[in-house]
């Protein structure tokens, strides 16, 4: 299942009280998340009923791409993206090289509640897409490049974009046997 997980849920089926869960969305308690959105953090999830498929999607050690699009404070410097093109530093070590660049602002759903919006201090929005899943990574490389990020969208896993989905939207993928084995068999390229 592709699934547009809304700001404010947690990627998980359980939570405390009063936690928006993906329980909330989707009734089939069989499929699991491959990898993890932050409760603050919008767009592509993918679910699946295959553990391989969800430990080739969530490890690290396979480099399936993801791509974000992040909302920041402030306007990049060519330094700043470089920093993020070539790793950033973090408390956990060094990123991995990162593709990034500055995009137009993309058309997409409202937030609830919306950003704060300050007059005097613009906002950028950029790609990334990253190989590696950190805990809160694409914040955190922000952050250290002077860049907050203020809203954040993740729009693909390796060949799985999130399209026209929108906001607690989930669309269904039924994969046979040969999709399962080419999925299990060769690392994905970006998706584009």
């Amino acid at each position: 299942m592709l699934f547009n997980k809304p700001f404010n849920v947690l990627s998980q089926f359980t939570g405390d009280p009063g936690e928006k869960t993906l329980a909330d969305w989707i009734t089939n308690k069989n499929v699991y998340a491959a990898g993890r959105l932050d409760k603050d953090s919008e767009g592509l999830l993918v679910l699946t009923d295959n553990g391989a498929i969800q430990h080739r999607i969530a490890h690290p050690r396979h480099k399936w791409p993801k791509i974000y699009w992040a909302q920041v404070e402030g306007v990049p410097s060519e330094q700043a993206l470089e920093q993020l093109r070539r790793g950033v530093m973090l408390n956990d070590g060094v990123t991995a090289p990162t593709q990034v660049e500055i995009i137009n602002e993309p058309t997409i759903w409202s937030r609830d509640p919306p950003i704060r919006f300050r007059r005097n201090i613009p906002t950028t929005w950029i790609a990334l897409t990253l190989r590696e899943g950190r805990n809160r990574q694409v914040r955190r490389m922000t952050a250290a490049v002077g860049l907050p990020t203020l809203r954040l969208i993740r729009v693909a896993i390796g060949p799985w974009r999130l399209d026209a989905l929108q906001p607690g939207e989930l669309r269904e993928l039924k994969l046979d046997e040969a999709a399962v084995a080419e999925l299990l068999a060769v690392r994905v390229a970006a998706a584009q």
